[in-house]
C-alpha cells in the first residue's frame, strides 16, 4: 500500500538544499541578521512580482493583517468584516489592529466572501473588509470593491493562500488598498519559519508599516508612533529569495496535479474545486466537498492517504469566538465545515502518489454508492 502524506516539506527543502545552504551562509558571513540586504532585495522582488509599488516584510501573516489595517487607519471602535469560513489568524489580525471583527457568509461555489452577505454586514462602524483569497483562488474582487467603495470601506486582501493567483490578469497583492501575505512554511511561497509581508501601492501605508514593525521608529531611537516588534529577518528573507526563483514552476506543477485530480475524479459524486471566471487558481489546497466527508476521510486513511479539513469549524464555532455568531446568516460556512476535505497537493507529489490518491477516492466512492 502506498502511503501518501498530506504535505512533506522535507521534499521541498531537499530539492533546493544546496541553494538554501548558500543563501544561509551568505547571511551568516555578512553578520547582519535583521532588516538588511536580503530583506530589501526580497521586498523589491516580491512587490514587482505582485505588481505593486511597495512591500514591507514583517514577522508573520497575522502581523501583516494587523499592521496593514492600522496603516489604513483602522483601529479601536471600528468594525472589520471578514468571512466566517477562514483560518483563525485572519480574525486574530483584525483584533490585533484594535478593531472588532464581524463575520459574513461565503459563496457556495467559490467558498469565498459572498458580496451580498458582506453588504448586509455594513454599519456605521464598518471601516474595512478583509477579502480572503481562499485555497489558492482570488475572491469576488470587483463586486466586493464596488460595494466597499460605495460605503467608504477599505479593502484588505488576505493573500496568505494566494501567492501568484490572479483576478482579471492581475496578481493577488495588487487588487485592493493593501494585501497581507503569510510565508509560513506550508504556503505556496514559504520560509523555514514564520514570516509575512504587507504589499500596497499606497506609500503612506507602506511608510506606516515600516515604522510600526520596529517600535514605531522612523530611524533608530526615534519612535514617531506606537509600534511593535515584527521584523522579517535576514535568514528567512534569504530562504524566500531561493524559493521565489522557483515559484512559477511550482505553481505550474500544482495546477498539473489539480488537472490530474479533476480528470480522474470528474465522473464520481464529488464536488471538485471550481476555477471561477477570470481567475487563475494556484491550488494552495485541493478541497473537495461531499456530504459523506467523514466516511470518505476514514476510507482514505485506511488506504494510506492522509487528508486534512480546511476548516473543521467556522470562526464563530470556536470557543473564543462564539460571540461573533449570527444565527441564520452563516449557513454556508457551517455547511462547508461539515462537508469539505483537503486532498494532498504539493509540487513534489509524485505521479504514482497522484494515482494512489485518485484510486483511493474512486474506490471509496464506489463503496459509498454500493
Amino acid at each position: 500500500m502506498t502511503t501518501v502524506p498530506f504535505l512533506d516539506l522535507a521534499r521541498r527543502v531537499a530539492a533546493h538544499r544546496d541553494d538554501l545552504a548558500q543563501a544561509i551562509a551568505r547571511v551568516l558571513d555578512r553578520g547582519l541578521l535583521v532588516l538588511g540586504a536580503e530583506v530589501e532585495r526580497f521586498e523589491s522582488l516580491w512587490a514587482d512580482y505582485c505588481g505593486a509599488a511597495h512591500c514591507v516584510g514583517v514577522g508573520s501573516g497575522t502581523d501583516a493583517i494587523a499592521l496593514a489595517l492600522a496603516g489604513l487607519g483602522i483601529g479601536p471602535g471600528d468594525e472589520v468584516v471578514a468571512p466566517a469560513n477562514t483560518c483563525i489568524p485572519t480574525i486574530v489580525g483584525i483584533e490585533l489592529s484594535g478593531a472588532a471583527p464581524v463575520l459574513a457568509d461565503v459563496d457556495a461555489q467559490t467558498f469565498t466572501l459572498d458580496p451580498s452577505a458582506f453588504e448586509r454586514c455594513i454599519g456605521e462602524r464598518t471601516k474595512a473588509v478583509v477579502l480572503v483569497h481562499l485555497y489558492g483562488q482570488c475572491a469576488h474582487v470587483e463586486r466586493v470593491r464596488a460595494i466597499a467603495s460605495a460605503h467608504g470601506v477599505k479593502v484588505l486582501e488576505d493573500a496568505a493562500q494566494a501567492h501568484g493567483s490572479e483576478f482579471a490578469g492581475r496578481r493577488a497583492g495588487s487588487l485592493a488598498d493593501a494585501a497581507a501575505f503569510s510565508f509560513y512554511p506550508t504556503k505556496n511561497l514559504g520560509a523555514l519559519g514564520d514570516a509575512g509581508a504587507v504589499v500596497t501601492d499606497d506609500a503612506e501605508v507602506a511608510e506606516y508599516v515600516r515604522a510600526a514593525r520596529m517600535f514605531g521608529e522612523r530611524v533608530r531611537n526615534d519612535s514617531v508612533r506606537r509600534g511593535r516588534n515584527s521584523r522579517l529577518d535576514e535568514l528567512q528573507a534569504a530562504v524566500l529569495l531561493v524559493f521565489l526563483e522557483h515559484l512559477d514552476e511550482a505553481t505550474e506543477r500544482r495546477r498539473a496535479v489539480a488537472d490530474a485530480y479533476g480528470e480522474a475524479l470528474r465522473t464520481i459524486d464529488l464536488t471538485l474545486p471550481l476555477e471561477a471566471e477570470r481567475r487563475r487558481h494556484v491550488y494552495h489546497l485541493y478541497v473537495v466537498r461531499t456530504r459523506l466527508r467523514d466516511d470518505l476521510r476514514r476510507a482514505l486513511a485506511e488506504d494510506g492517504i492522509e487528508t486534512l479539513i480546511h476548516y473543521p469549524r467556522p470562526v464563530h464555532q470556536h470557543a473564543a469566538y462564539v460571540h461573533l455568531a449570527r444565527p441564520g446568516e452563516l449557513d454556508v460556512s457551517e455547511a462547508l465545515s461539515r462537508e469539505v476535505l483537503s486532498l494532498p497537493l504539493y509540487p513534489e507529489l509524485a505521479d504514482a502518489e497522484i494515482a494512489a490518491v485518485t484510486g483511493a477516492v474512486r474506490r471509496a466512492a464506489e463503496v459509498a454508492v454500493a
